[in-house]
């Protein structure tokens, strides 16, 4: 199978199974490709924080879920080893928020990947970054 039909087979298969994106946030995957992915997020109102907009937490939340999606992306199983996130624009009601994550580096069992938080207008929201540790395995049997 090309890396790139992998990649997509990979993304679909976890996101079917990642009931917190998939259900609870509403996240919805728009691409998974090899050491990328991009999913957006629409904010809604019981995502906002007592100052009527979208909770820090929320925003974290579609970004980290976009690093898995970048970092399993080879079909090599990877959690996240470490993270920071930086919140540059307020969340509002009714925001679609979209996230690009982008492989930066992968040396051995490390990468390094940056998750970049938009709104429909172009806005950088957040800026996450992740570091990311394979484990043994696949994350779905590689066709033959």
């Amino acid at each position: 199978m090309e890396a790139r039909q992998l990649a997509q087979a990979v993304g679909e298969s976890m996101f079917a199974a990642d009931r917190a994106s998939r259900e609870f946030m509403q996240m919805e995957l728009v691409s998974c490709e090899p050491g990328r992915a991009v999913m957006r997020m629409a904010v809604r109102e019981p995502m906002l924080n007592g100052h009527r907009i979208c909770h820090g937490g929320f925003i974290f939340t579609l970004a980290d879920s976009t690093f898995a999606f970048a970092c399993n992306s080879y079909n090599r199983p990877a959690v996240a080893a470490g993270c920071s996130i930086e919140f540059l624009k307020p969340g509002q009601l009714g925001d679609l928020l979209t996230c690009e994550g982008v492989e930066q580096a992968l040396q051995g069992r490390h990468g390094i990947y940056d998750m970049k938080v938009t709104n429909q207008r172009g806005d950088v929201v957040a800026m996450f970054r992740g570091k990311s540790a394979q484990l043994q395995g696949t994350v779905i049997p590689e066709a033959a």
